[in-house]
């Protein structure tokens, strides 16, 4: 199976990485700038079309949106939240995921079973809603509306679309108190995606297998 990842020098894409090619996939990697990834800046339009046409006529048989940013923890209802966080956050979270797709769409039709896996949040829910960090949960919710959106455009063409929960995870957008590291979410990770397919496209759920609500 051939694989692309983005977002995939740290964290839990390096871990999805490292899981997937251990077991003999190969894994197209991209990174915003980091030594022998793809290059990829998914909030500009042009890095997408350069990834595309130096991809032009591959197959991919999985594309794992994994690339995202947390630039608002901490912040205050009373004088935080800056609309400039606001455009970036939405540029990476959601218009990233989607221009992805949409670079990517002539390679996935060339896959096998081809497939979309969303990484999401289960901040995403709008039956989590303890407050605060409101430009993340807007932004994952909207991918997350997103995946469901191409889910149903996409099944009739044979490409299903998955949106997951990593898990509270430990990394530098987690922190250092998180539940689990990065190998426990990427083998979860793992584990959902090779299920995932036309008959569970649309799905939104967690990295050990459990449903999420919406």
């Amino acid at each position: 199976m051939q694989l692309l990842i983005t977002g995939a020098n740290r964290g839990i894409g390096a871990a999805l990485k490292t899981a997937f090619s251990a077991r003999g996939d190969r894994v197209l990697a991209t990174a915003r700038t980091a030594e022998g990834f793809l290059p990829l800046d998914v909030a500009d339009p042009q890095s997408h079309r350069a990834l595309a046409d130096r991809l032009e006529g591959e197959a991919i048989d999985t594309l794992v949106c994994n690339a995202g940013v947390y630039l608002d923890k901490g912040q205050r209802l009373a004088d935080g939240y800056p609309p400039d966080i606001w455009a970036q956050t939405f540029a990476v979270n959601v218009t990233g995921v989607f221009l992805t797709v949409q670079a990517l769409l002539p390679n996935l039709k060339r896959g096998t079973a081809p497939r979309i896996a969303i990484i999401s949040s289960q901040m995403a829910s709008q039956t989590r809603a303890p407050g605060g960090s409101y430009i993340y949960r807007a932004s994952k919710a909207a991918a997350l509306n997103l995946g469901r959106n191409l889910a149903a455009d996409l099944k009739p063409q044979g490409i299903a679309v998955g949106i997951y929960h990593p898990g509270w995870v430990r990394t530098d957008m987690g922190g250092g108190g998180a539940d689990i590291d990065t190998d426990e979410a990427a083998r979860g990770l793992v584990a959902r995606i090779d299920a995932l397919g036309l008959s569970t496209t649309g799905c939104f759920e967690t990295w050990d297998g459990r449903a999420h609500p919406f």
